[in-house]
């Protein structure tokens, strides 16, 4: 059953204010000092587009790559403009190390995949009776592309795998990772502009919901606050992740039940989405005066995401951001390595299109940092039983080293920043 926001302020107006509960609380609250920031955003354009196609043709060349297969998510986004579900039946991009991509869609799918299509692309459909791999071998045979390596970008299903295989036997099925990650990780100007902009989207939601938050409100009062306040803003929510009390110690919460309580820590993880790309911000605080033990943990994680900031420099490995901190941790009596309490997740991961992509800044990860790659970074302390913290800002590679798109908080006083 649905209610609107009228009907949930009718039905509160009969409740004593003291009794209202943390949803209804949620529902008033007035956004009137909000306005929409997201104005000057510039969408990803034609151009750049071509951009990405030509940069991938030529790390295709580099790598004896003919052609690369995409489903749709991300990545067929990424090079094409098509916004598009998965399914049992196919739709998929196919390009080619030379001329335009093939598009293929059943077609009484066509119309539809056409309005998002934002390149020049053959589209080629086929009926329900029909193999979309049989059509895509076919193509391959005409560009002379199907004897040569096909790259699998990595998140395609197996059947499509399958099929291809039986459609064109023989086939050389490679990993599209030297292409795709090779293009999707190092981010344009226009890029990092829009992920600027949903940072600016999170961190002014944050700002406008800390002051609200009350006792006794739950998970979802909180989170209602926050998608609020980012639509507002002229955000899309992507998440809101609240975790209170003892369920801050689990990274990914329990699902035991919440309420924010006087002394207890509020864990705040929630992201917004500007034109495809996306933020992802951790705040962690405590409702009313933080004891000791609290105020320790949390100069801890804010001293070790400065060390991963600094850790991060052009050329390392990834994985050694990773070890800088781990290794800290441990001298200060936690772990080692994954142990509890500790750090129990990685550093940090890849982030764009989508909240988590290559690569982690996780141990053993060996892609040198270069300009243009943005990462999390996110080494949280985990107390089982008791509380965790973890304050996450996301940062891209420079010329001149990590840049914050959110600058982190400075004290647990302070904790938005």
């Amino acid at each position: 059953m649905m209610f609107s926001r009228r009907s949930l302020l009718t039905a509160a107006a009969a409740i004593p204010l003291a009794t209202r509960s943390g949803v209804l609380r949620a529902a008033e609250a007035d956004l009137s000092a909000l306005e929409p920031i997201v104005g000057d955003a510039v969408p990803i354009g034609p151009a750049e587009r071509r951009g990405r196609l030509a940069r991938a043709q030529a790390l295709m060349k580099a790598n004896g790559i003919g052609a690369v297969l995409i489903e749709p998510g991300a990545s067929l986004l990424y090079f094409t403009g098509v916004r598009w579900g998965r399914s049992e039946r196919l739709t998929a991009a196919v390009i080619p190390v030379e001329g335009e991509p093939l598009i293929v869609t059943p077609f009484f799918e066509e119309p539809s995949v056409r309005e998002s299509l934002a390149i020049s692309a053959e589209v080629r459909v086929w009926q329900e009776h029909e193999s979309p791999f049989a059509l895509i071998a076919g193509w391959l045979r005409e560009k002379k592309l199907a004897t040569g390596w096909i790259g699998i970008e990595e998140t395609v299903r197996h059947f499509a795998v399958d099929g291809l295989l039986k459609a064109l036997p023989g086939a050389k099925l490679v990993s599209a990772n030297p292409v795709v990650r090779g293009c999707r990780m190092i981010k344009t100007a226009a890029e990092l502009a829009l992920m600027q902009k949903a940072a600016d989207v999170t961190m002014a939601a944050y700002r406008w919901t800390y002051p609200r938050i009350e006792a006794g409100m739950t998970p979802q009062d909180i989170g209602t606050l926050m998608s609020a306040a980012t639509r507002a803003l002229g955000g899309q929510v992507a998440f809101n992740l609240i975790l209170l009390g003892e369920a801050s110690a689990y990274p990914h919460g329990t699902g035991k039940p919440q309420k924010v309580a006087p002394g207890e820590v509020v864990l705040m993880d929630c992201g917004a989405v500007v034109h495809g790309y996306e933020s992802d911000i951790s705040r962690t605080f405590v409702h009313g005066a933080p004891n000791a033990e609290q105020r320790r943990v949390w100069g801890h994680v804010r001293a070790g995401q400065q060390r991963a900031f600094a850790a991060a420099r052009l050329g390392v490995p990834a994985g050694s951001v990773d070890d800088a901190v781990r290794g800290w941790y441990a001298t200060l009596g936690y772990g080692p390595d994954y142990r509890l309490p500790g750090l129990s997740h990685r550093t940090g991961h890849g982030i764009g299109m989508d909240g988590h992509e290559p690569v982690n800044l996780v141990r053993g990860e060996t892609t040198k940092l270069a300009p243009g790659m943005c990462f999390s970074n996110e080494p949280g302390l985990y107390l089982p039983g008791k509380f965790g913290v973890r304050l996450e800002d996301c940062f891209h590679m420079t010329a001149d080293g990590p840049k914050w798109f959110s600058v982190p908080p400075k004290s647990i006083e302070e904790p938005i920043g």
